[in-house]
């Protein structure tokens, strides 16, 4: 049981690290906005991404 939770914990951080979660919320989002509309591929988020980064460049601390 405790060797699944690692699994889990280990699973999730991944996929947080990886951007793989964040775009999976980006299509649930995507698919309640606009439902009839085509999913954007992996590349074209990445690509739109980036484009609203540098169009609109939020301050970090580090």
């Amino acid at each position: 049981m405790r060797a699944l939770r690692l699994a889990q914990a280990v699973r999730w951080y991944l996929r947080e690290l990886t951007g793989e979660a964040e775009y999976e919320r980006y299509c649930a989002w995507h698919r309640r906005r606009h439902p009839h509309a085509p999913l954007p591929s992996r590349r074209d988020y990445q690509v739109l991404r980036a484009h609203r980064a540098e169009v609109a460049p939020q301050g970090r601390c580090c």
